[in-house]
């Protein structure tokens, strides 16, 4: 049986031995770079586009510029070659109703991770980005295989209506109550 790593925001790993990592994404992107000649894989999971102000490194891969690299190098040091790298993109969902799909986190990570893969020349082999669910991702390290399970879609708009209904009735109850004297002279 395959040893099971767990990342959170912000991590990542990479294995020259065959492994599964695995990761709960919202609106952030996991990336899978696999190096088929040598079975090399990795995963990290990035919490915002761009990348981390170089005064506070400590939380340097939850960056997209950082936690590309910080892949990279890790599966260079295990002996992968990065000319050889295929990529598989996962995440970016749009989890708030209440802000403009066009401004959401997810999208903006997915446009990042794109666009870095493009100017890199590492092909994308398989995708899984956008939408309102999220996902929860299943990387094996030494046959580049994925398996995702989505989660169920959370509607904020729902919430917002519960919001309104308890809103006015505890207006109604506040408008039917009885009169009170505070103080009595």
């Amino acid at each position: 049986m395959k040893p099971l790593v767990r990342i959170h925001i912000g991590g990542y790993h990479a294995s020259r031995r065959p492994s599964v990592i695995y990761t709960l994404l919202g609106s952030c992107v996991a990336v899978c770079l696999f190096d088929p000649v040598w079975r090399i894989g990795g995963m990290n999971h990035i919490l915002l586009p761009g990348e981390a102000d170089l005064k506070h490194f400590d939380a340097s891969a939850r960056y997209g510029i950082n936690a590309m690299e910080l892949l990279i190098n890790s599966i260079m040091r295990l002996g992968g070659l990065r000319s050889r790298l295929k990529a598989k993109v996962f995440g970016g969902a749009h989890t708030l109703n209440t802000i403009p799909e066009e401004y959401s986190m997810g999208r903006r990570n997915v446009e990042f991770t794109m666009e870095f893969l493009e100017k890199e020349s590492i092909e994308i082999l398989n995708q899984d980005v956008g939408g309102h669910q999220s996902r929860r991702i299943y990387y094996h390290t030494d046959t580049n295989e994925v398996f995702l399970k989505r989660g169920k879609i959370i509607q904020y708009t729902d919430i917002t209506v519960r919001e309104q209904r308890v809103r006015e009735r505890i207006r109604k109850e506040i408008d039917q109550s009885g009169e009170v004297t505070l103080f009595d002279e």
